[in-house]
């Protein structure tokens, strides 16, 4: 399953995704958080579906790829389902089984929560695969710098966002790695008891979390001796440049908002 992780990793590529800048990118993405909620209907939730494939069109990234990435977080989504459709009790009875009854609203609520959950997870991960971690640093200083005259370290903020992302995949790749050989000694995470199961745990965080220590010492050091002391004075060797393409994503956007609110209930 380590494999199959997506969310913070980086595919270079030159679609139309890509080359949009990485301010427009993060923009987009936050308001498209925001505007997810405005669905509350049958439309409203098809067209947010048919905006989210077709940025994963533009993108250039394959369907099938960010379905596999979803295996991580796919027991949250039927759990959120199974929620609603047990609690909601609203509308006619589809089903009705004695101690379980299944109705219409608990099904129809269940169905466009997975919806806007798949949908955000999809659109987060299109940021991610199509940015690199580096452009998504200098997005995040330029659009929080107007708050630097407030004396917040956007600077850090931005770097300690952009090395979280970097390390995501690696130390789920590190995680992977030391399971396997855990288990080629013997050790079965998978077998027993709870109990037994978080004691045999404890020798996978161990090393797992000495290894995070000794990457991120590492890391401190190449960037000491590389002569970095923070984000006073520093230069951009990448200008970030907003073009047309850009101003059209997020009128695309914007559009989309003004028809959810038009087909909402």
């Amino acid at each position: 399953m380590m494999e199959k992780m997506i969310f913070g990793r980086y595919i270079p590529g030159d679609s139309f995704v890509h080359r949009l800048d990485p301010r427009s990118k993060l923009l987009f993405v936050f308001a498209f958080i925001v505007i997810v909620f405005l669905a509350n209907n049958t439309i409203t939730y098809v067209l947010l579906l048919a905006f989210t494939i077709g940025v994963i069109l533009l993108s250039r990234i394959r369907l099938y790829f960010l379905i596999n990435g979803l295996k991580p977080v796919i027991f949250l989504m039927i759990f959120t389902f199974l929620i609603h459709i047990l609690f909601t009790r609203e509308g006619t009875v589809l089903i009705d089984w004695g101690f379980l009854k299944v109705y219409e609203e608990g099904l129809k609520q269940g169905i466009f929560i997975s919806i806007r959950f798949l949908v955000l997870v999809f659109m987060t991960s299109v940021l991610t695969l199509t940015t690199s971690p580096i452009s998504i640093t200098d997005g995040v200083e330029t659009l929080l710098g107007p708050f630097k005259k407030v004396k917040l370290p956007v600077h850090e903020l931005a770097l300690m966002m952009s090395i979280s992302l970097r390390f995501i995949p690696t130390l789920m790749d590190e995680t992977d790695k030391i399971m396997k050989a855990q288990m080629a000694r013997g050790s079965d995470l998978s077998a027993g008891s709870l109990k037994d199961r978080l004691k045999a745990v404890v020798p996978l965080l161990v090393p797992l979390f000495v290894s995070a220590f000794k990457r991120a010492e590492d890391l401190a050091t190449a960037m000491e001796v590389r002569g970095y002391r923070g984000g006073e004075g520093r230069t951009r060797y990448r200008q970030l440049k907003w073009d047309v393409s850009d101003t059209l994503a997020i009128a695309s956007l914007v559009v989309m908002a003004v028809l959810l609110v038009y087909f909402r209930n």
